[in-house]
């Protein structure tokens, strides 16, 4: 009646579960058409009606368990849904069951088994019962030694979180720089991490500057003023080199140095960053309403 790569197609075309589509194609004798049908009769092919959507809203997320943190983005399309208890007990329980997982990768959490299935299913079933498309974007492990501490922090409610590593120092400490990545935004731990293309794209918007306001200075003078712009450019890029958020006259390394520890890492997730948002315009969407009743 059926295969198993018409079961795979089903699948794909709906969002529905791997026994629904069986279910689906048994009772409509392997014709795929009414197995579709059959599905959003249901309501079980619900998610899929909702996945071209822009799902730009949502939460990150940060946990650790012994020496291994993770970090994750899950979306959603508006922040109503992301402030409702049934989106905070899905990504809890998204977070439970990933951090005892073995997955490094965002590909191996969709296939981690959570409470019965998998997370990718449990995502497509989140869709049709919230209302709205979601989805797991983004994963990242974390791991450390036994001599080096985690920190994590989350602004806004997971509107940002991030996690760093720390050699020494304690808790307190790694959260302040936690902290600090998340509000600050860095691009590297040291200088040397900056991307090469991001220093010399900086260094010629800098160049072109400085030669419209040194009114005939040298060359030599000209590079000079470069390179002092290029410096205060790492201060704000560079994690160890940015004023200490806590205490502006410190920098973030001397902070971290002075309780003992050394920054060896961090992640960071904005929730929606990349995703081009839909820009709503009320007045455009009550004259189309207008327009299209007058007619």
């Amino acid at each position: 009646m059926y295969t198993v790569s018409d079961v795979k197609e089903l699948r794909e075309k709906t969002g529905a579960g791997m026994m629904d589509c069986k279910k689906a194609l048994e009772a409509c004798e392997g014709n795929m058409d009414k197995a579709i049908d059959w599905l959003r009769e249901k309501g079980i092919a619900k998610a899929q009606k909702k996945a071209s959507r822009i799902a730009a809203e949502g939460l990150t997320v940060g946990a650790s368990n012994g020496n291994s943190a993770i970090l994750f983005e899950v979306n959603c399309e508006t922040d109503f849904v992301t402030s409702s208890d049934k989106f905070k007990d899905l990504v809890n329980e998204i977070k439970d069951g990933l951090i005892n997982s073995k997955a490094n990768t965002t590909e191996e959490a969709l296939e981690v088994e959570i409470n019965g299935k998998t997370l990718s299913q449990l995502i497509i079933d989140a869709t049709a019962t919230i209302g709205e498309k979601i989805s797991f974007r983004r994963f990242s492990r974390i791991t450390k030694k036994d001599d080096e501490t985690f920190g994590i922090y989350s602004h806004m409610k997971g509107a940002i979180t991030a996690v760093v590593t720390l050699k020494g120092a304690n808790e307190e400490v790694a959260r302040d720089v936690a902290m600090q990545v998340a509000a600050m935004n860095p691009v590297a731990v040291t200088r040397e991490e900056v991307p090469t293309e991001m220093v010399e794209h900086e260094r010629e918007v800098v160049r072109e500057q400085v030669k419209n306001e040194a009114n005939g200075k040298p060359e030599n003078i000209i590079e000079k003023m470069v390179d002092g712009k290029i410096n205060k450019f790492y201060k704000e890029v560079v994690l160890n080199e940015q004023e200490f958020i806590k205490e502006s006259k410190t920098s973030v390394s001397k902070y971290v140095k002075d309780n003992g520890g050394e920054i060896l890492s961090f992640t960071r997730l904005a929730v929606g960053e990349g995703i081009e948002k839909k820009q709503e315009n009320f007045a455009e969407e009550v004259m189309s309403q207008i327009n299209g009743a007058a007619k």
